[in-house]
């Protein structure tokens, strides 16, 4: 009867045992299962999320190709601009030689009828001096015929479509041309406008390892900003007949050490009306300008900065409302 008993209870507590392990069976499978649903809805989200991010960076793609494209747009606008500056002072410039060659052209050609009265005279000492006033005249237009030719060959070479290479590049040379098309751009524009230009062009100044076209393209912005602030303050200044208008180009060489290698820079500095403090922390951005709408892209200086900075380079400003500007591009000197 005791084991009867015995053995009844062991079944009840293996029963027992089995309900529990039952259970806990179910609850692994449903922890299992529910594992398997966070699981599946994680899987879910994080394909959608990719699907998204995907979507996401095709649209970032294409804005940014989008913004480059523009960017190069701007970037050929400006330089368009540029060009056309460039263009009005070459043939401002051109034009000073060829007068003087029609004009000796047309004095040669009364010379030549007057020799042949003296011949038929048979004035021998009147020829002669008719004779030495042409080949003056002559030497006069071969002068100035070279000085076109000169003006015609730097231009071509300026407009060629550079290779983006620097190479070694003689900085006053190029601050020397630059000045006289930029102001000849002025007076093409302006032809009563008159101006004082200074050059104060170190000798010794080494030469630079640039992308020439560039370093060019900032000279010629820095000018032609210098020109028209000083012709701005012209304008205004009526009344007072005393304001020399003056740009003024230098070159200075800092050497290290040792007497190579160093910097080398070259600043534009006008008497213009000067920039206003509130202004003078926006003029290297872009879009940034004070001229009238349609006399200026507002990229000038932002993409001079960027040029010379992309060169190893620092583009400065000194400015002093009402008395003038000083811009400085200082660049590493071949070592």
């Amino acid at each position: 009867m005791q084991a009867d008993e015995n053995n009844l209870v062991l079944l009840k507590a293996k029963e027992e045992a089995n309900e529990k392990t039952k259970y806990y069976l179910y609850g692994i499978v449903g922890l299992l299962g529910l594992f398997a649903f966070t699981l599946g809805i994680a899987i879910f989200n994080k394909q959608k999320s990719n699907a998204s991010l995907t979507s996401k960076n095709k649209e970032i793609t294409t804005t940014l190709e989008q913004l480059k494209s523009t960017q190069a747009q701007l970037i050929q606008s400006e330089k368009m601009a540029s060009l056309g500056e460039l263009t009005a002072g070459i043939a401002h410039e051109i034009q000073n030689p060829l007068n003087f060659v029609n004009n000796f052209s047309e004095v040669s050609a009364e010379l030549v009828d007057e020799m042949k009265e003296e011949i038929e005279k048979g004035d021998l000492e009147e020829i002669g001096f008719i004779a030495s006033d042409l080949k003056e005249n002559l030497t006069k237009i071969t002068h100035h015929g070279k000085r076109a030719d000169a003006i015609v060959k730097g231009m071509l070479e300026h407009s060629k479509k550079g290779s983006g290479k620097k190479e070694s590049t003689d900085l006053n040379a190029l601050a020397d041309e630059f000045l006289r098309l930029s102001y000849q751009s002025l007076l093409a524009k302006e032809p009563s406008f008159q101006a004082e230009l200074k050059l104060n062009l170190d000798p010794e100044l080494p030469k630079v390892w640039v992308v020439p076209q560039d370093i060019g393209r900032v000279l010629l912005n820095l000018m032609n900003n210098a020109f028209y602030a000083v012709h701005e303050k012209a304008k205004s200044e009526t009344e007072n007949t005393d304001y020399p208008p003056i740009v003024t180009v230098s070159s200075t060489y800092s050497p290290l050490a040792g007497g190579q290698g160093g910097s080398i820079q070259i600043s534009v500095k006008d008497n213009g009306p000067g920039i206003p403090d509130s202004n003078k922390d926006k003029i290297f951005q872009p879009f940034f300008t004070t001229k009238p709408t349609g006399s200026g892209t507002g990229l000038g200086l932002s993409l001079s900065y960027d040029i010379v900075k992309a060169h190893g380079g620092l583009l400065t400003v000194i400015s002093s409302e009402g008395k003038g500007s000083e811009f400085s591009l200082t660049l590493p000197a071949l070592a």
